[in-house]
């Protein structure tokens, strides 16, 4: 959280300007494309991660699908990990997430350059509402990323909860790829108490097609999922 409150400070000369653009790309999409939008998030992720002393190293790109929809799964760690995948993600890409989360200056911002999906988790009409709306864009081409624990612990220490199964309902009615992504230390970004320099890692692993999966139920999705999260992360930090 120190280092949340470290970055606002340190941008707040920039914040209104570059919040009212964003605002304004976001509100405005016949003006702007997709491209410009998502790479106007992309500059604001920089600009946190320079004045904030944070580094995403990724790895695996080469293991994205180069053409067509897919949904990438991470593992959730905290406020950074969406932001952390965008960095490193060079294709336009978009986000579920949780309404209550979604609403709050900046994060408002964000999520609505990428065409984000508002997912409320009290309303289960609602919740498959916008399960349906992702599967039939990811079929249509767009790229999501989808965060199956639905939520994080305050220090995760790199540990992984269970995978929600109804998180890949999204996956079964595509038919898209799921790319697993495994998150290393993104915990200490925003929940640390210092701002000493900072290193969050991603890993695109290898996606799973819908021939591998179309005969497993959405529990054994999310096992197979997890456990070559947990392989790549165990790899990184044995």
């Amino acid at each position: 959280m120190l280092r949340f409150l470290y970055v606002i400070i340190m941008n707040l000369f920039r914040a209104p300007f570059m919040i009212t653009r964003m605002r304004y790309e976001a509100d405005h999409p016949e003006k702007y494309s997709v491209r410009q939008r998502y790479e106007l998030d992309q500059r604001a992720v920089q600009i946190m991660c320079s004045t904030g002393k944070i580094t995403a190293v990724c790895y695996g790109k080469e293991n994205l699908p180069k053409e067509g929809g897919y949904i990438m799964y991470p593992n959730h760690q905290g406020k950074f990990d969406a932001l952390a995948i965008i960095s490193c993600h060079d294709a336009p890409c978009s986000v579920v997430m949780d309404i209550k989360k979604s609403k709050s200056i900046l994060v408002r911002e964000f999520v609505d350059l990428l065409d984000g999906k508002r997912l409320d988790k009290s309303d289960v009409r609602q919740a498959m509402t916008i399960i349906r709306e992702t599967a039939n864009e990811v079929k249509s081409g767009k790229r999501y990323i989808l965060f199956p624990e639905g939520g994080y612990e305050i220090n995760t220490k790199n540990h992984v909860a269970e995978f929600k199964p109804g998180s890949f309902k999204c996956a079964t009615m595509s038919k898209a790829p799921i790319v697993p992504v495994a998150l290393i230390d993104s915990y200490k970004v925003f929940n640390s108490l210092h701002v000493m320099p900072v290193t969050a890692q991603v890993h695109f692993l290898k996606p799973v097609f819908y021939e591998e999966y179309k005969n497993m139920k959405t529990q054994e999705i999310a096992q197979l999922v997890k456990r070559r999260i947990e392989q790549e992360i165990a790899q990184y930090t044995a």
